[in-house]
């Protein structure tokens, strides 16, 4: 079995989703098919092993520039770069200026996947304590993608996921659980 109506899962998250992110990834069951592209905001100049951190159970891989995106596979934007897609579906690395005081920026890849995999991609906000994902979600939603955010009562920093609602309309507020069951039971 595996996720038909989704051709792109894309997670962004900042201040307090960690522990969020890790029960997602932790429960995504070894049949999805889905490729995941998390957007994380985290230190810029320091060394990091968070693709280590956030599974034990599965292998994150931080992209190159002009990798193609595989099923199966979950990805985690490199520090300091903004993580885009291309219409072929390879990844694109950019150092542009920051975007919501971030680099790499949940708006710019959310924007990005609206573009190419429009009705076929479900993004998901979690917890954060800025704006970032706001506009790009409103993106996929407006390209007949799916948009949940975390319900801002369980979210350490509600700023991400109040944004969110206040711009885009039809999106999903949903629990942690609710968030793990919507992603393993979409047929």
């Amino acid at each position: 079995m595996k996720n038909k109506k989704y051709d792109i899962i894309t997670i962004g998250g900042s201040a307090g989703s960690i522990a969020v992110l890790t029960s997602i990834l932790d429960a995504l069951p070894d049949y999805l098919q889905t490729p995941v592209v998390i957007i994380l905001h985290r230190l810029r100049n320091v060394q990091s092993e968070m693709g280590r951190l956030l599974s034990a159970k599965r292998r994150i891989i931080e992209p190159e520039d002009k990798e193609a995106v595989k099923p199966r596979n979950i990805y985690l934007a490199p520090q300091n770069y903004h993580l885009m897609l291309e219409a072929d579906k390879t990844f694109m690395l950019d150092y542009s200026e920051l975007v919501n005081y971030s680099r790499p920026s949940i708006d710019m890849t959310f924007s990005c996947v609206a573009d190419v995999y429009g009705s076929r991609a479900l993004a998901i906000l979690l917890s954060g304590a800025n704006k970032d994902g706001a506009a790009g979600m409103q993106d996929i939603i407006a390209a007949g993608g799916t948009g949940i955010v975390q319900d801002p009562a369980t979210a350490a920093f509600e700023a991400m996921p109040l944004a969110a609602l206040e711009m885009c309309k039809g999106i999903h507020v949903l629990s942690v659980e609710d968030i793990i069951k919507f992603i393993i039971n979409e047929p």
